[in-house]
C-alpha cells in the first residue's frame, strides 16, 4: 500500500522520497522512479509525511523521529492504528507546530495505485486543512471527516470488523446454496441485487473466492488483528458487542489454521470450503 501511494503521489507531481526498512521495497520504489532512503532520521522535517505502517506501536516510534527536525507541515497516517495512539501523536505534532491526522484508508492496492482510496479522517479542522493537498491526491476528495484525532481509527476498525463479519456470513450462505445444488456465483449475483447484498457478495466472492485466486493483497493476519482490535476498543469504553466478539474469535480460529500471510478472502476456506477451488486448509500455516 505504501509503495502504491508513493507512486500515485509521484505521478501527481510530488517530489517523493520513500523510506522502508525492507531493501526489496526500496528497490521496487526505485524501479518506479521514486527516490528512496534507508534512514528514517534523514527525512526528519520533511514538509509532508505519509505513513502506512503495520501497527500503532510503529507509528509511536516513527512520528517523534519525523518531528525531530523543523519543517514538518503535516503527517498523514493511513495506518489502521489505535485511537489513543493518534490522539497522542496529534498532541506531539501540535507541540511542534505541525499537524497530524489519522486517515486510515480503504480501497486496497488498486485504490492506492490510482489515487481513488477512501479515507476515514480524525483530525482538528486546522490539521485537516494542513494535510488537505496530500489527502486530495490520495483520495480524489473521497474522504469523511469523522471528528477529532482518533475518530478515524475508531470508524475504520468498525468498518473492518463489519467486513470481517460479512466475509464469514456470505461464505456460509453461499455454502448452503451450493449444498442445495445452486451455483454459488448465481446465488451471489442474486443476493447482491437484493437487501442482503454487499461489496463482499458482489465483488469479493466472485473475484477472489469463487475463482480460487485469493489474491486481494490484504492478509488474513491483518484482518484478524483489526477485528480483534475493534472489539478491544469497544470493551475499553464499556461496550460488549457479542456478535462482533464472535466474529473476531472466528477470525482468530482461521488465523490458527491458515497463518497470517494467507489472503483475507481465504476465510471462505474455513467457513465454506466447498465453494472455493482452493478447498479446506490442509497444510501447516505459514508464519
Amino acid at each position: 500500500m505504501g509503495g502504491a501511494m508513493a507512486a500515485t503521489l509521484h505521478k501527481a507531481g510530488w517530489d517523493v522520497t520513500g523510506f522502508d526498512p525492507s531493501e526489496a521495497a526500496r528497490k521496487s520504489a526505485a524501479d518506479a522512479g521514486i527516490s528512496t532512503t534507508d534512514s528514517l532520521p534523514g527525512i526528519a522535517g520533511t514538509p509532508y509525511a505519509v505513513l502506512s505502517l503495520p501497527a500503532a506501536s510503529i507509528v509511536e516510534t516513527t512520528v517523534p523521529q519525523l518531528l525531530a527536525a523543523p519543517g514538518t507541515v503535516a503527517i498523514i497516517d493511513t495506518t489502521t492504528s489505535e485511537p489513543a495512539t493518534s490522539k497522542h501523536m496529534a498532541q506531539l505534532a501540535a507541540a511542534q507546530g505541525a499537524a497530524f491526522i489519522d486517515a486510515p484508508v480503504s480501497g486496497g492496492r488498486d485504490g492506492a495505485a490510482t489515487g481513488t482510496l477512501s479515507a476515514f479522517v480524525g483530525a482538528t479542522d486546522a490539521a485537516l486543512e494542513a494535510a488537505g493537498p496530500v489527502l486530495q491526491a490520495l483520495t480524489g476528495g473521497n474522504f469523511s471527516h469523522i471528528g477529532g484525532p482518533g475518530s478515524g481509527n475508531v470508524v475504520k476498525l468498525l468498518n473492518n470488523v463489519l467486513a470481517a463479519a460479512n466475509l464469514a456470513s456470505v461464505g456460509e450462505a453461499l455454502g448452503v446454496a451450493k449444498a442445495y445444488g445452486i451455483d454459488p456465483a448465481t446465488a451471489a449475483a442474486s443476493i447482491s441485487g437484493a437487501s442482503g447484498g454487499s461489496k463482499v457478495s458482489a465483488n469479493m466472492y466472485p473475484t477472489w473466492v469463487l475463482t480460487g485466486t485469493h489474491n486481494s493483497g490484504f492478509s488474513l493476519g491483518l484482518m484478524a488483528r483489526d477485528a480483534a482490535l475493534a472489539v478491544e476498543i469497544a470493551t475499553r469504553i464499556g461496550e460488549n458487542p457479542t456478535l462482533l466478539t464472535a466474529v473476531a474469535n472466528q477470525w482468530q480460529d482461521a488465523l490458527a489454521l491458515l497463518g497470517p500471510r494467507a489472503d483475507f478472502t481465504e476465510i471462505a476456506r474455513t467457513v465454506a470450503p466447498a465453494i472455493t477451488p482452493a478447498g479446506a486448509p490442509t497444510t501447516t500455516p505459514t508464519a
